[in-house]
């Protein structure tokens, strides 16, 4: 995690004021503002049959349906992301508390399958605690951006990052290439996907720990390493970060109450139409397809844009403000892990999302990454870092729109009443469903 300073702090700042002198309208669909539709036009009855939909909303459920979702795209920048042995290989190292500073963090420690693959806390802890909140791995490999603020363009890129930060897993590159070249079962995995390991026994060439890292020690040695060791040992980081990808590619949502509803709805079956959701889930629903405005960012079978927006929230207490997208995007470009780094398998011209990435301006200020909805009644508490422990804290926020610490929000006052805000969050529990794996993906190897 970036540690924000008070050049930022102050920079930030003034960019606020000039933001308010400018009186910038930022709105959540492409900047064009979210003008809330006219009470009167979506009412509905909502009586004993439950269904009263339009065709475009049927077609828009259909939109929103698990079943909708496309089969995931091979990520280019990986080209062992397909192979049957990295699947294995990625899910021992997920698992494996070897790989940090302590021996005592793994992925799985912040992201625990038992809680959709988030910790259930406000701020992620492992060997130190984080300033921002855990988000799921659960489906996230049919989106392009990864972090919180994005900063990062592939799954392998981003679980390369805590391994080697201070605060999470601590650990340096050539302790994770030790790992993998004295450990028998790790080495015939790794050369099973990825060929022959070099020899790394010489300790003088390779020490046992080193590392572009925080910690002046492991630095100096890395620094101190021929330019040829450093590459051939940030090789073996990259593959375990491709390995690892490779095992969260299977991580997927499972249906939930309110796919089974459209599946009823497709198939015009009013028996299990009723079955599937109550009047008030309903009702909620259709408040999520209208007033609520929902659907400009929460679409699709993720229930996600993948893009990044300001909802106006208050600073964590105790943390600096936190400027999201505005600087992630920046870390994003300069990255020598991104698409169209040398470590990746990609074409440039396979690299569209991060070619045509907007770089700048203020509504980046305060943005984050849009969550899935999938499971989200699971995975509290909410938003970037935790500021909200129940969903009725959530949706009271929305409703009010609180422009929040930037002065700006995408959000606009949903004007939503009390008994309205109770439907929408009993819709909102309707999207739990199992997750979607082969169990024995689900539990340490």
């Amino acid at each position: 995690m970036n540690h924000r300073t008070g050049d930022i702090h102050r920079y930030v700042t003034s960019l606020v004021l000039i933001s308010l002198l400018a009186i910038v309208v930022i709105a959540c669909d492409d900047d064009r503002a979210i003008e809330a539709t006219d009470p009167a036009s979506s009412e509905m009855d909502v009586g004993a049959n439950m269904v009263g939909w339009s065709e475009g909303e049927i077609a828009t459920l259909r939109s929103l349906w698990l079943g909708a979702l496309q089969p995931l795209t091979p990520d280019p920048s990986n080209a062992a992301g397909d192979h049957p042995g990295a699947v294995g290989f990625g899910h021992k190292l997920f698992f494996d508390a070897r790989f940090s500073g302590n021996g005592e963090v793994s992925c799985a420690t912040c992201h625990q399958p038992d809680l959709n693959f988030t910790d259930g806390l406000p701020l992620a802890e492992a060997i130190g605690t984080t300033s921002r909140g855990t988000p799921t791995i659960v489906g996230t490999s049919h989106g392009p951006w990864f972090f919180w603020d994005g900063r990062r363009d592939s799954q392998w890129s981003q679980a390369m990052v805590p391994m080697e930060s201070a605060i999470e897993h601590g650990g340096t590159r050539t302790q994770f290439t030790h790992i993998i070249d004295d450990d028998k079962g790790y080495r015939e995995a790794y050369e099973v996907v990825f060929g022959p390991l070099p020899d790394f026994s010489d300790r003088t060439r390779f020490p046992d720990s080193a590392g572009p890292v925080d910690d002046p020690d492991a630095l100096a040695a890395w620094e101190s390493m021929d330019p040829q060791d450093q590459a051939a040992v940030t090789q073996v980081f990259v593959n375990i970060g491709k390995a690892i990808a490779a095992y969260e590619c299977q991580i997927m949502p499972g249906p939930s109450r309110f796919d089974r509803y459209v599946s009823a709805l497709l198939d015009e079956d009013e028996s299990a139409i009723e079955a599937a959701m109550t009047e008030d889930e309903v009702a909620g629903l259709r408040l999520f397809l209208s007033r609520g405005n929902c659907t400009q960012c929460h679409n699709g079978p993720l229930l996600t844009n993948n893009g990044f927006h300001s909802a106006g929230v208050p600073d964590a207490n105790e943390l600096e403000p936190d400027v999201g997208r505005f600087t992630g995007v920046v870390e994003l470009v300069g990255n020598e892990f991104s698409c169209l780094g040398i470590y990746s398998d990609a074409d440039p011209d396979q690299c569209a999302e991060l070619r045509f990435a907007k770089t700048d301006g203020l509504e980046l200020l305060g943005a984050f990454k849009v969550p899935t909805l999938r499971n989200v009644a699971e995975t509290a508490p909410y938003m970037h870092a935790g500021q909200f422990k129940t969903l009725a804290e959530v949706l009271t926020h929305y409703n009010g729109a609180d422009p929040g610490p930037t002065g700006h929000s995408d959000l606009q006052p949903l004007g939503l009443n009390g008994e309205e805000l109770i439907q929408l969050e009993a819709f909102l529990r309707t999207l739990s469903g199992p997750l979607n794996a082969p169990p024995e993906l689900l539990t340490q190897p």
